[in-house]
């Protein structure tokens, strides 16, 4: 599943610390860069301007969670 999401810098250590709590893989896509959403330093490094794309294949209520309150209207 893909999701479209937009994070604040304030809100990287609560994105990463939920998504490290999941048993599965979650990448963030960010023009032609792939980063490991469990990675503070990878998710930190992004442009926060633009929207995140979000792909993960596993289900988590507290990622979703998460992901609906950072999700960007299409």
């Amino acid at each position: 599943m893909v999701r479209q999401i937009r994070l604040t810098q304030d809100q990287v250590q609560k994105f990463v610390s939920v998504t490290s709590k999941c048993d599965f893989d979650i990448d963030i896509y960010y023009n032609r860069y792939i980063v490991d959403a469990k990675s503070f330093l990878g998710v930190y490094g992004l442009d926060f301007s633009k929207a995140l794309a979000v792909s993960y294949e596993g289900y988590n209520q507290e990622f979703e969670d998460l992901l609906g309150s950072l999700a960007v209207a299409c």
